[in-house]
């Protein structure tokens, strides 16, 4: 994998991808918002309309010819922040899950601090692989699937939400392991 130095240039604020991405974030707060106050079909269209504009945001960076620096750099930061506000509201929710909500928190805390130490080595941070896409993927369909159930049922069916959160955090793990051995070989080359 070949080294690449971040850039910044002002017109990166406003390309379409990174509009997008700018609207990840302004979807945490109503996330919360409803989640907490037990909307759940609000908190459910609020965390599907993130999930998808994840995915568009590189898609529509590669067709648009909009790939960025900012962009590389604001998209993983998006999915933490995410990550960690389903987190944190899921555990409010049901706190016997802490243990795999940390496994989540620690991954995502691990991936901004290769992140930020790549930046500080003048270096950019690799773009999602599949292992990340997939464990996003999968984050965004168990958080989904268990607002739906509630939703449908009026209940959490308790099973459903601990096999589907261990297969989260598995896919996580699997994901942050990729990272790792991206981020010693860039950090080796750079030696």
């Amino acid at each position: 994998m070949e080294r690449e130095s971040w850039s910044f240039r002002p017109r990166d604020l406003v390309t379409v991808p990174n509009l997008i991405t700018y609207l990840r974030f302004l979807l945490v707060p109503p996330f919360v918002y409803f989640f907490l106050k037990e909307n759940y079909i609000a908190a459910g269209i609020v965390i599907g309309l993130s999930g998808l504009s994840d995915c568009f945001d590189g898609l529509l960076a590669r067709k648009l010819h909009q790939v960025t620096s900012l962009g590389k750099i604001l998209d993983p930061i998006a999915d933490k922040v995410t990550l960690i506000a389903v987190a944190v509201c899921m555990v409010v929710y049901l706190p016997a899950i802490m243990p795999i909500m940390l496994v989540l928190m620690a991954k995502e805390f691990l991936m901004l601090l290769g992140g930020f130490i790549l930046l500080l080595r003048k270096m950019t941070p690799p773009p999602a692989n599949i292992f990340g896409k997939i464990a996003t993927l999968v984050f965004y369909f168990v958080i989904c699937l268990i607002i739906f159930i509630k939703i449908l049922t009026g209940h959490e069916n308790m099973v459903l939400i601990y096999i589907g959160l261990v297969l989260v955090a598995l896919a996580m793990v699997t994901a942050l392991i990729q990272y790792a051995v991206v981020f010693f070989r860039m950090n080796q080359k750079k030696s």
